[in-house]
């Protein structure tokens, strides 16, 4: 299954932020995620506490990206970056 992804503006700011290689690492696995085959090789989670309601997926081994659920085929970015994003 192919999902539709939104981006909130808080994501766009932290994305262009971030180093081009880190940034070019994103994009890759951005594609990859939205095959919901890959989930496992992204290690896609549900969060606990306090951010019950989302979910996040790794780009390297300190950056994630942050995203909710609209519905089963479209997913919203909200945050992307170090541990940090989970505050």
């Amino acid at each position: 299954m192919t999902l539709t992804i939104g981006y909130k503006p808080t994501f766009l700011r932290d994305f262009k932020k971030l180093p081009a290689e880190l940034q070019a690492d994103a994009k890759d696995k951005i594609e990859l995620f939205k095959n919901t085959d890959n989930y496992k090789k992204l290690k896609v989670h549900k969060l606990k506490g306090k951010l019950k309601t989302y979910y996040s997926f790794s780009i390297s081994y300190s950056h994630r990206v942050v995203f909710e659920y609209q519905n089963k085929q479209t997913v919203t970015f909200l945050a992307v970056g170090d541990h940090d994003v989970y505050r």
